[in-house]
């Protein structure tokens, strides 16, 4: 895994900050918290698949939000007790990369699970349509 002097030369500073340092980006100042494209959200520092957008759903909290991962091997989850709370980070499970975090207050009728992710931690992987040949 690279060290945090290599990352730095790597990722533009506002990466860094929320992926390194566990920053986070202003509410609805994201690029990817309005896509409504097909396809797959992955790590902006190691380029992992994280979430698909069959998972993604408007939550109103200015983050790109999630009901699930895209597989048990995608994110880690740790206690953060910052600023006086009590939540649950979500980091890359390839490279550790800070996400975000993970609520119980998403939608009942699939996970209950909200993952509020910051854009800056992801980018985006388009779904390539497949036609059939005639």
């Amino acid at each position: 895994m690279a060290t945090n002097d290599e990352w730095k030369k790597k990722l533009p500073p506002d990466v860094y900050y929320v992926t390194r340092e566990k920053g986070t980006e202003p509410p609805f100042s994201g690029k990817l918290l309005l896509n409504k494209e097909h396809g797959m959200y992955v790590c902006s520092n190691c380029g992992a698949d994280l979430f698909s957008s069959e998972t993604k759903f408007d939550s109103g909290c200015g983050w790109p939000s999630f009901y699930d991962i895209a597989s048990a091997d995608a994110v880690n989850f740790h206690e953060d007790t910052s600023y006086g709370m009590v939540r649950t980070e979500v980091t890359c499970k390839k490279c550790a990369a800070h996400l975000g975090h993970v609520f119980p207050d998403g939608p009942e009728d699939k996970t209950g699970q909200r993952y509020c992710i910051n854009s800056l931690s992801l980018h985006f992987r388009k779904k390539r349509l497949d036609y059939m040949r005639l």
